[in-house]
């Protein structure tokens, strides 16, 4: 069996199979409610935060819904603090981080855990994140055994894995045309709303990262993995506006399908927004355009997450009643599928689910050789799948519209 988490060490040596970083945040809370839900029993983890005090708090929290909790370890660390960030990394097979804006505060970890040979998971929808931490510690990660995968959360794992799921109803070694169409019904917390305006805020420094990410990153030979843009166009498939979605999550399509060679020998992948209505379709446009311009407007951006402090999000009976779909339409060799991704409250809920489920799957689970930065369907794939599948989460083949 594959542990894949320690590479040339012992990985019973290490106390932790996983460590759960930003465990009092919003998402944090909710992912290590999770985890005190739906470890086995055999699972070793711990909570992790900068405030002992604060993750005091949480621990007797879960301990009053799920008393084996009382005795969780809580691990004292700060994203600053590199001896702190080396000893957590060291003391564990899989680290899961949900402090962000990762760029401001994830290399630290990256940077412990790819040193460590300890697989890392974290929510980033960072692209400048991600690309940097290729440059700066693919290699290195690679020489330890680290499995680094970012985006398992909303952003990217309905996508990449909706996608994997998709290609398997299609034929082998013959081009593919994917294209996914998200609809979602929820609100953010303050730390999305945060990242959100961080990245609109860094085009500049967004395009020179993924520069110098195309300057270290081996070319593809004898295949083709491409996301274009797309334009905005009424889909036929979905009875929708399709907007052309600009986030993470086709990078990380098209890098999967860079490393798997059943996505054919060219592959394409479109990302897209789906409206009900043209008014919809415009307005949304409009109000992306204006946060992108405030974003550029250092006072603004800082007055703007002022007004929606990290660590406040949606309540349970908001979160209730969110939820999200991504209709996929596929196509190669003659044939022509549609699938669906859907579950519920996409930012919070589903985000957690998607993030513990990440790191049990890379500590406990059989899977793939992999190492480096890695996505979740090439690190993960059908285990994770599964996984999800038993959560509740539901991956299916759609009838055509």
């Amino acid at each position: 069996m594959e542990t894949g988490a320690v590479a040339g060490r012992d990985a019973g040596a290490r106390p932790y199979d996983v460590v759960l970083f930003g465990a009092t945040g919003f998402v944090g809370e909710l992912t290590a409610e999770y985890l005190a839900e739906h470890a086995p029993a055999g699972c070793r983890w711990a909570l992790a935060g900068r405030s002992r005090a604060k993750l005091g708090a949480l621990r007797e929290r879960l301990a009053a819904r799920w008393p084996r909790c009382a005795e969780l370890p809580l691990l004292v660390a700060d994203s600053t603090d590199a001896d702190a960030l080396r000893e957590l990394a060291e003391s564990t097979r899989v680290l899961a981080t949900t402090v962000g804006p990762y760029v401001w505060y994830g290399e630290g970890l990256v940077a412990a855990c790819a040193e460590a040979g300890t697989d890392y998971v974290d929510l980033t929808g960072e692209a400048e994140f991600v690309d940097l931490m290729y440059v700066r510690h693919d290699a290195r990660a690679r020489e330890t055994g680290a499995r680094i995968v970012h985006a398992c959360g909303f952003d990217s794992v309905p996508h990449d894995l909706g996608v994997y799921f998709t290609v398997q109803q299609l034929p082998k070694d013959v081009p593919l045309r994917i294209d996914g169409f998200v609809r979602a019904g929820a609100v953010f917390s303050g730390g999305t709303f945060a990242s959100a305006l961080t990245a609109m805020g860094r085009g500049r420094q967004i395009l020179r990262a993924a520069h110098e990410r195309r300057l270290h990153e081996p070319r593809l030979m004898g295949r083709r993995a491409r996301a274009p843009l797309g334009g905005p166009r009424f889909s036929r498939e979905t009875g929708t506006w399709a907007l052309p979605l600009p986030t993470l999550d086709p990078q990380v399509v098209v890098r999967s399908a860079a490393a798997l060679e059943r996505y054919g020998p060219d592959f394409r992948y479109r990302h897209y927004a789906s409206v009900r209505t043209l008014p919809m379709a415009l307005s949304g446009a409009v109000a992306v355009g204006t946060g992108v311009a405030a974003a550029q407007l250092p006072a603004v951006r800082r007055w703007l997450m002022g007004r929606y402090e990290p660590g406040q999000g949606p309540g349970e009976e908001r979160r209730a009643r969110s939820w999200f779909s991504v209709r996929f339409v596929g196509e190669g060799g003659g044939r022509r599928v549609f699938t669906e991704v859907s579950g519920g409250d996409p930012g919070y809920d589903e985000t957690a689910k998607m993030l513990a489920e990440s790191a049990l799957c890379l500590a406990l689970d059989p899977l793939p050789k992999t190492s480096g930065q890695v996505t979740t369907a090439v690190a993960m794939g059908d285990a994770l799948l599964d996984r999800l599948v038993a959560a509740g989460i539901r991956f299916r083949v759609a009838d055509a519209r």
